[in-house]
């Protein structure tokens, strides 16, 4: 069934609308449940979740059942969870460790690289040779792929390499990674909310700068009540700056494969990588080292982002229906990162995100309060697609050009643009996949 109208891209006339059906519509999401969550690279997980020989973790991808492992020699696998014999469920615990998964209900046991390892009393289950002849083991997805700790599978076979997938985008992935020479991890323990609206209103307030000062005044108003108050240590300070954001620049990269990225220039001193800053320089260079400074929120389509501004954080994006879509968030840090740092860190994190920050709750109740508006059946296309459209650069700006990638589209100005073309990338990437998976 061909995809209906409901992207209406002309550059060239200064257009760009998305019809509310991309939100609310069950046969399309359905489709895209296909199409990007069945047939396409997803996010499944952080190599650090799973440190150990032997660890696993398990997890669900277009509602799958799936578990990532570990095995002896410190390789990683991404199997079905799934026993061959009757199909139950082996793993059931959410993460742990063993040599040994034994499926509870006929014993069949597997070793932590999905091996099979022993099928009770087979030697007295009068099996036939072609039996015997069977593979056994738990099913490997079709694809997995791990790109400095971040670990990708799918569903399909079909799907090009990961870098190649990845693209100008990991360049940003770089960023984070390289703060210290170890790497990132994950601090312990995660949030996992859901929120009654489509999961694209997720992906796409991660880039928008523009409903930051409408959506998000309490914040501001605690940044502001703190910034006059006497003593207060720099370890206490965030990196925004309200009173400063007209004076600051913003801009945003659209990639291939519905990547995106926007970054703000805010106060350096004011980041937690800060004190390493000339550290920072003598090992990545100038360039790289005062963009890890800025703040970059960047979507890897379809389900994650790397949010670092109040803090690095990790959103992961699970659809659980057309109007209901579950999130799980993680801090991340780099190793061996200083006490004092790491608790600036935790209380920017804190601050602004999760259910008990001070942004999450407002952006949740705002998706929920565009899903019911989307029930306006007479009004059909949403106008909020064309900030920033005169400023769009075709590949690299000067921005891009000085770190090296050609992106699909570059813009920059102040920070009261709030460009909105980000979204571009990700729904030419969006209606090209749907039309060619009709």
């Amino acid at each position: 069934m061909p995809l209906p109208p409901v992207i209406d891209d002309r550059p060239a006339e200064g257009i760009f609308r998305v019809h509310r059906d991309v939100f609310r519509d069950a046969a399309l999401f359905e489709r895209e449940m296909r199409t990007f969550f069945a047939g396409h690279w997803v996010f499944v997980g952080h190599a650090s979740q799973v440190p150990a020989p032997h660890d696993y973790l398990t997890l669900r991808l277009a509602g799958q059942p799936l578990v990532l492992m570990r095995d002896g020699a410190g390789r990683l696998h991404c199997v079905h969870n799934s026993c061959r014999h009757k199909g139950a469920m082996v793993v059931h615990h959410r993460r742990g460790n063993r040599r040994t998964h034994v499926c509870a209900y006929h014993g069949w046991s597997y070793g932590s690289n999905g091996a099979n390892i022993a099928i009770k009393a087979e030697a007295q289950g009068g099996y036939t040779a072609a039996f015997g002849a069977e593979c056994h083991d738990l099913v490997p997805v079709a694809r997995f792929a791990e790109y400095r700790g971040f670990l990708f599978a799918s569903l399909s076979a079909d799907v090009p390499p990961l870098e190649e997938y990845l693209g100008d985008a990991r360049v940003f992935i770089d960023m984070a990674v390289d703060q210290a020479e170890q790497g990132l991890e994950l601090v312990p323990g995660s949030v996992t909310y859901s929120y009654q609206g489509n999961w694209k209103l997720q992906l796409e307030n991660s880039t928008d700068a523009y409903h930051f000062t409408s959506t998000h005044p309490s914040y501001l108003r605690l940044l502001e009540r703190r910034a006059r108050m006497p003593g207060r240590a720099d370890v206490e300070k965030a990196i925004w700056q309200a009173e400063k954001k007209q004076e600051e620049t913003m801009g945003s990269f659209g990639f291939p494969n519905g990547h995106a990225l926007v970054w703000t220039t805010t106060p350096q001193q004011n980041h937690p990588l800060f004190p390493q800053l000339p550290q920072l320089r003598s090992r990545v260079g100038d360039t790289r080292a005062d963009w890890m400074l800025r703040t970059r929120q960047l979507n890897i389509f379809p389900n994650l982002q790397i949010a670092s501004n109040a803090a690095l954080q990790m959103r992961v994006i699970t659809p659980l229906a057309v109007d209901r879509t579950e999130i799980t968030s993680y801090c991340l840090a780099p190793v061996g990162e200083s006490p004092e740092r790491r608790r600036q860190r935790l209380r920017q994190y804190e601050d602004f995100f999760n259910p008990s920050g001070l942004a999450t709750p407002d952006d949740t109740v705002t998706y929920e309060d565009c899903q019911r508006g989307f029930a306006s059946g007479d009004i059909e296309w949403q106008q909020g697609y064309m900030r920033g459209m005169q400023r769009v650069v075709r590949g690299a700006d000067a921005h891009a050009a000085e770190l090296g990638i050609t992106p699909d589209t570059s813009v920059s100005g102040s920070f009261e643009m709030s460009d909105e073309t980000v979204f571009h990338a990700l729904y030419r990437h969006w209606a090209s996949r749907m039309e060619a998976a009709a």
